[in-house]
């Protein structure tokens, strides 16, 4: 039997841009539309009317706009996958969209190539966060690197050491292994077996990952992303 295909709610107000989506879509054969709208009152209805997989959603909507959409599309359906897709790279809007628990961010004119491949990604649990997002959150760190963890790092829910969260906020402020085995006064060796515990223990398999969903799982403080 053929794999089910993905399903997909299509958000964007733009029509023409959303025809176009929607025609390169539907040339995948493990992708299928299944319902489309134009502002985030009418997503959240047809989200309680249909069943999805993911939600393809453009933040520049009009009414309640694109990152309420967002958290209230989480806060009832929190295993529904979301997938930015905007034409928007500011800093403050990746780490609202990084608060409100989004899983993936893409800039209009990414090749339809990955886009397909983020849509499958998101869909089935990882995050898909690209070049943009990811050097905005890097550069955010690396201007207020502070590797004090959270207040909550003792409670059961959060995975790591306190030398774990201090190497993964160094990893976020771009330092490399090198780096942050002299900071320690301890071997590059020993930073390495950190890392992978890191990647281990977030279920991820590169460092600017981690990053990412550390801060989705407010692992880090999210203040150091907000500044400007």
């Amino acid at each position: 039997m053929p794999p089910t295909p993905i399903k997909i709610l299509l958000v964007e107000d733009d029509e023409l841009f959303r025809l176009g989506l929607r025609v390169r879509l539907q040339q995948e054969t493990q992708l299928e539309i299944i319902a489309e709208a134009e502002d985030g009152e009418t997503a959240i209805e047809l989200i309680n009317q249909h069943p999805l997989n993911i939600v393809l959603l453009d933040v520049g909507l009009p009414g309640i706009g694109g990152i309420e959409t967002c958290r209230q599309i989480k806060q009832q359906h929190p295993n529904l996958a979301v997938l930015v897709l905007t034409s928007h790279s500011q800093k403050s809007l990746i780490a609202r969209l990084i608060e409100v628990g989004v899983q993936g961010y893409c800039l209009k004119g990414i090749a339809a190539e990955k886009l397909v491949l983020a849509l499958r990604s998101v869909a089935v649990g990882a995050s898909w966060w690209d070049e943009t997002a990811t050097k905005e959150i890097r550069s955010s760190f690396a201007s207020n690197p502070s590797p004090q963890p959270p207040e909550n790092i003792s409670k059961p829910s959060n995975p790591l050491t306190h030398r774990e969260h201090e190497i993964l906020a160094l990893i976020a402020a771009g330092k490399t292994n090198q780096q942050i085995a002299e900071m320690f006064y301890i071997t590059p060796g020993t930073v390495r077996v950190h890392v992978h515990a890191i990647l281990h223990k977030l279920g991820v398999g590169d460092r600017q990952t981690a990053v990412v969903v550390a801060l989705q799982k407010r692992l880090i403080k999210s203040d150091l992303i907000l500044e400007e």
